[in-house]
């Protein structure tokens, strides 16, 4: 489709673009002093780990070790600005719905504790001690099974733990995560499949391979750091084969910012050898097409008295083999070409890739996970990899890239709602009670909850939750009749302006900020993407005198919720940080061994990861080929009018921060309504450029839900694949849309369709 009238951008990846954007956001927020010192040490042993991606801190780093996005964060974070009192004071939540998730939280950082106030429809200042006691008094009236306890990504190691054992002790497991709205896929699948619940390379295997096979994570955006080893990697020919609906340009080629030469010369490294636009949900049948070549290979090579297939590791590594070949060989080319949207000549070429590589990483992202059947997407690459033993050696693993910095080392210690998951023996030892054993609610089943009237009070350690979602509207309507509500955040967003009868808003120290206790300058620990522990000081100025940190939030209310017990110290915990490591170490002893002497170590200290040294906790001991239920991972069929709507973020924005309104990447510029269309689309719906319409959810379970106002722009995407922006989107996904498995909402292809003229307003 490269060669039709597309919006689109022409440089690639890196380069002087990605510095432009930096300056832009830095003259924006006008950040406090100290913060070139701050991106100095940025992502170094001893320095400030970024509180964006989790992609890995090498030991072995650059000059500069942070990206474009990660740069914005922490600008963002230490901007000048401040959202005091005074603000709520001129402004009704009423007012403040009508403003974009942009403008609030460019009022900048919030500087009191705040209490809802609905007579006057204002959040009004409050000390602390009372926001702890009414949170308190709230939490004891009622059922802890009503309370849910939800965590963002953001949060470090400590505060996790410390808030799971609250939880506990409070008597829920409702401990819902931001990793239930994006890899919760991951956690489900890869446990089910090989035993361990995340990914099994490590940084040094990037280094090692001979072809990576990326499907649906957009590195170029989302990861921006990820692409120095890509390039090396290409440049030392190991190939990178993409599936992806939308031509991403990270991976397409780029320009290394930190190289004098390429900025110079303009030079770019070509990152793809192939890239292929699997239509949005054709993941399952594209990698079937992938292993019906292998097995292909696999027989013209036994003919000769070869092998193609790595069968040692297959007969005593694996389980089910014969049940997975009989499912590949009885699938038809044409069915694979109909599901995946691709010819079985390309899907021919990037299985020869695999066969003639000795090391294969494949890597993927929300593109497989977020879609009804997630669970088979992430399975059937696992399927892929063990064909020829790439889980276990060096140089090769199933690796997926998790978004925001702390989300994996969240449910390492604690923050899961599935009790089975978590030592509850060990915290029963420790503290000396009995947790509850009951499940607890997932984010799905928190919504669900809400609208049914069984939640009752919600507490937001950090991110944006209502606006995430699925099924927006109708939850924020209900949102309002819960009994309390409590935010714990560093910037006014969306979900601050739904409150329950009881709100209250509180305002935390950033991880870039001098965290000083009872017992000096704190250091917190966060967990990367290759399971690795990393230390993090924040040493500037705090945005306000007001403010706690999360860990002192946390025992905040626990200290007025529970009763007291000699071996609960919350205020020992909260002055000395290292305690609570500690702490840790005893709850999970095998990957926190020494952690507090470990905190800086150079790249990180590795927890571990029982299948990358081919030991499988699966049920029955071995690496599980599965058999796909569906070739579609959509959940629906086509039919006239429908089409499969993939939402995106854009390359000014973070999960629901929007720090601007540049889509650089993608050559859209000034606007986020929009909605991405293919030029034969357009056509055949008789659409043109910059024609207003609006999108309806076509899920069939006769509820309305639209979103106006999108312009039309033609786009470089498969026949009958929609693309616009989350969140602005998200209340066209059904609740019910969601991996069969995980409860994942499936936000990368929703059933929708195309409304015009008056319909398509507002």
């Amino acid at each position: 489709m490269a060669d039709r009238d597309t919006v689109h951008y022409d440089g690639p990846a890196g380069g002087w673009g990605s510095l432009r954007g930096i300056t832009r956001i830095f003259g924006k927020e006008l950040p406090a002093p100290g913060v070139l010192d701050t991106l100095a040490h940025q992502n170094k042993p001893g320095g400030f780990m970024c509180t964006s991606c989790a992609w890995t801190k090498p030991a072995h780093h650059n000059p500069l070790e942070f990206c474009e996005n990660g740069a914005k964060a922490t600008l963002w974070e230490l901007t000048t600005r401040r959202c005091t009192p005074d603000f709520f004071a001129g402004h009704t939540l009423c007012e403040l719905k009508g403003w974009s998730d942009h403008d609030l939280e460019q009022q900048g950082r919030l500087t009191h504790p705040l209490r809802y106030d609905r007579e006057t429809d204002r959040y009004l200042p409050c000390s602390w001690v009372e926001a702890f006691a009414a949170i308190g008094d709230n939490l004891k009236r009622l059922d802890p099974q009503s309370a849910v306890l939800y965590t963002s990504g953001r949060a470090s190691l400590e505060t996790a733990y410390l808030y799971q054992l609250f939880a506990r002790l409070y008597g829920t497991n409702n401990l819902p995560d931001s990793s239930n709205m994006c890899h919760e896929t991951t956690s489900v699948s890869l446990k089910k499949v090989i035993g361990a619940s995340v990914g099994t390379s490590v940084f040094e295997d990037f280094s090692a391979c001979d072809a990576i096979f990326f499907f649906g994570q957009n590195t170029g955006s989302n990861s921006p750091r990820f692409l120095h080893p890509l390039q090396e990697a290409v440049k030392r020919g190991c190939r990178i084969v993409t599936f992806n609906p939308v031509v991403e340009k990270g991976l397409v080629a780029m320009i290394n910012p930190q190289s004098p030469t390429e900025m110079l010369t303009g030079h770019e490294t070509p990152i793809s050898s192939h890239y292929l636009q699997v239509k949005a949900g054709g993941d399952i049948a594209a990698i079937m097409g992938l292993c019906k070549h292998v097995l292909d290979r696999e027989d013209e090579a036994r003919a000769r008295g070869e092998s193609v297939l790595d069968h040692d590791f297959i007969a005593r590594h694996t389980h089910d083999f014969e049940a997975f070949t009989d499912k590949i060989r009885a699938t038809s080319w044409e069915e694979i070409e109909d599901n995946s949207g691709l010819t079985r000549e390309a899907l021919r070429e990037a299985g020869e890739v695999y066969v003639e590589a000795e090391r294969v990483i494949g890597i993927y992202g929300m593109g497989l996970t977020q879609q009804v059947h997630g669970f088979d997407n992430v399975a059937m690459l696992v399927n892929l990899l063990l064909m020829k033993g790439n889980i276990g050696r060096d140089g090769t693993g199933i690796s997926p890239v998790r978004g925001h910095s702390n989300v994996q080392g969240q449910r390492t210690v604690g923050i899961s709602e599935k009790p089975e998951l978590v030592p509850m023996d060990k915290l029963s030892r420790l503290f000396g009670f009995s947790p509850p054993m009951e499940k607890g609610l997932n984010t799905v089943e928190t919504c669900e909850g809400v609208l049914a009237g069984t939640v009752k009070a919600f507490i937001g350690l950090g991110g944006n939750f209502l606006r995430a979602i699925p099924e927006q509207e109708a939850v924020a309507e209900a949102w309002q009749r819960l009994e309390l509500t409590v935010q714990i955040a560093t910037k006014l967003n969306r979900s601050h302006l739904v409150p329950g009868r009881a709100a209250y808003l509180l305002p935390c120290l950033g991880r870039s900020e001098e965290d000083r206790q009872a017992g000096g300058p704190q250091t917190v620990t966060m967990e990367d993407t290759f399971s690795c522990i990393h230390g993090s000081v924040g040493r500037r100025k705090p945005a306000s005198e007001h403010l706690l940190s999360e860990p002192a939030i946390v025992a905040g209310i626990a200290k007025a919720v529970l009763a007291p017990n000699p071996k609960l110290r919350w205020d020992e915990w909260v002055g000395d940080y290292g305690k609570v490591r500690d702490l840790i170490e005893a709850t999970y002893p095998q990957e926190f061994r020494g952690f507090n002497e470990r905190l800086f170590t150079p790249g990180g200290f590795y927890r571990g990861n029982s299948a990358r040294e081919r030991i499988w906790k699966t049920e029955s001991g071995k690496a599980e080929f599965t058999v796909p239920k569906e070739l579609s991972a959509t959940g629906f069929e086509d039919r006239p009018g429908r089409y499969r709507l993939i939402t995106l973020r854009s390359n000014d924005q973070f999960n629901t921060t929007i720090y601007g309104y540049s889509d650089r990447l993608r050559g859209i510029e000034g606007t986020r309504d929009v909605l991405l269309i293919n030029p034969d689309d357009m056509a055949r719906a008789g659409l043109a450029e910059g024609q207003v319409v609006a999108l309806a959810s076509d899920a069939g379970d006769g509820r309305e839900r639209r979103v106006g106002g999108l312009k039309v722009l033609p786009f470089d995407l498969p026949d009958g694949c929609l693309g616009g922006y989350y969140p602005e989107l998200n209340p066209l996904i059904p609740l019910s849309h969601h991996d069969v498995q995980s409860k994942t909402p499936a936000a990368k292809a929703v059933p929708v369709r195309i409304l015009t003229g008056a319909a398509a307003s507002g």
